[in-house]
């Protein structure tokens, strides 16, 4: 029979496991990892610059560009068609490691929405082993972010933030908010890896043994 357990630290548990995942996915597909100053144009015999307004960004495997005869337009799109395109070889193992953990991470989300009526898995708390999956995913996810600015150096970086970009020195750009949320959702995960035992405490209380045994379907507590 389904016992269909809901505590607030089960539940708190439940959906930083989803946003986590979420958050990591959509970091990894944005192209605002680094953004580029602010570019120039010329008018004629003028000479334009648009501060402020719009800086070129670069990601993993794609980037946004000010396109048209006046800048007016933004492309944005993959500037990697094979994985063998991507800007370095430092970014090839990053994104290698940062899939993985997003991979793993999202697995545990799904199953976390699960564990609201399913708390083992043959005969293994569901909890612990999602925990468990969290703290790895959270590893792959810091491998990758170490990785990541280790490829500063390439052309294609040189190419948005000037000859002085280096490894681990951006040059003349900035971090952009894909890769702070990439930082917030790995250190994010390890929480979750904490929660993950609470949740196993809330859910395996005497209180919840209680409400089971006297027939209830539905166990919400506090």
């Amino acid at each position: 029979m389904c016992h269909v357990i809901v505590t607030c630290r089960s539940m708190l548990w439940t959906l930083l496991s989803i946003v986590v995942a979420f958050s990591e996915l959509i970091a990894f597909m944005s192209p605002d990892w680094l953004l580029g100053s602010p570019r120039s144009h010329s008018n004629g015999s003028r000479v334009e610059v648009d501060f402020g307004e719009f800086r070129p960004s670069l990601g993993l495997y794609s980037r946004c560009l000010r396109v048209g005869s006046r800048g007016v337009g933004v492309s944005c799109g993959p500037y990697a068609g094979t994985f063998g395109e991507v800007a370095s070889g430092f970014w090839q193992a990053a994104m290698l490691f940062l899939a993985a953990g997003t991979l793993v991470l999202g697995c545990v989300a799904c199953i976390s929405v699960f564990s609201l009526c399913f708390q083992s898995i043959l005969r293994k708390s569901i909890f612990n082993i999602c925990g468990l999956l969290q703290a790895v995913g959270g590893l792959l996810l810091m491998v990758g972010l170490m990785l990541y600015p280790a490829g500063w150096g390439s052309e294609k970086v040189t190419s948005y933030c000037g000859s002085d970009a280096l490894p681990y020195r951006p040059g003349l750009c900035s971090l952009g908010w894909a890769f702070y949320a990439a930082i917030g959702g790995t250190l994010a995960s390890f929480l979750c890896a904490v929660l993950s035992a609470q949740a196993e405490i809330a859910t395996s209380s005497d209180k919840v043994q209680e409400e089971i045994e006297e027939g209830k379907s539905l166990i919400c507590l506090l």
